[in-house]
């Protein structure tokens, strides 16, 4: 979990690091430019309920602070999305990550890929997601099976 620490006194925000990483790019794009907006976010289930919005100036000190002491893997659709809502009246909303994932090619019983044999998911918006097991019609893939 990555913090913002903005202003003086202001209380740190804290905020998942990749989407830290993502928001940070567009920030010091936006404050290069001296340019004035502001940053909104849902607050996060351990929080109390509601939403947050903070205006960030080039003159009010701003610092990012990293748990991972690796830099994220930058996506760059997300930074479009960010820049695209800093640009806008309502300033950047902090949203998820979007993966679009596509047609998966899926392996027939005999282990190789039959007649249109894909899947596929369509456009999946989550922060995190993990696949343990994964079974197509009535048959268990393993993750050996899917990364072959």
């Amino acid at each position: 979990m990555g913090t913002i620490y903005y202003g003086g006194g202001a209380m740190p925000i804290h905020i998942e690091d990749r989407a830290l990483a993502h928001l940070k790019v567009v920030i010091a794009t936006k404050l290069r430019r001296d340019e004035s907006f502001t940053v909104s976010w849902t607050h996060p289930d351990d929080q109390p309920r509601g939403r947050s919005t903070i205006w960030l100036h080039p003159s009010i000190p701003l610092r990012f602070v990293f748990d991972d002491p690796e830099p994220a893997q930058l996506s760059r659709e997300w930074i479009e999305d960010l820049a695209n809502s800093a640009s806008s009246t309502g300033g950047i909303l902090l949203v998820a990550e979007h993966f679009d994932t596509g047609p998966v090619e899926v392996p027939d019983a005999e282990g190789g890929l039959g007649d249109g044999a894909d899947l596929s998911l369509g456009t999946v918006d989550v922060e995190h997601i993990d696949v343990d097991r994964l079974t197509v019609g009535g048959t268990e893939l393993t993750a050996e099976d899917v990364n072959s």
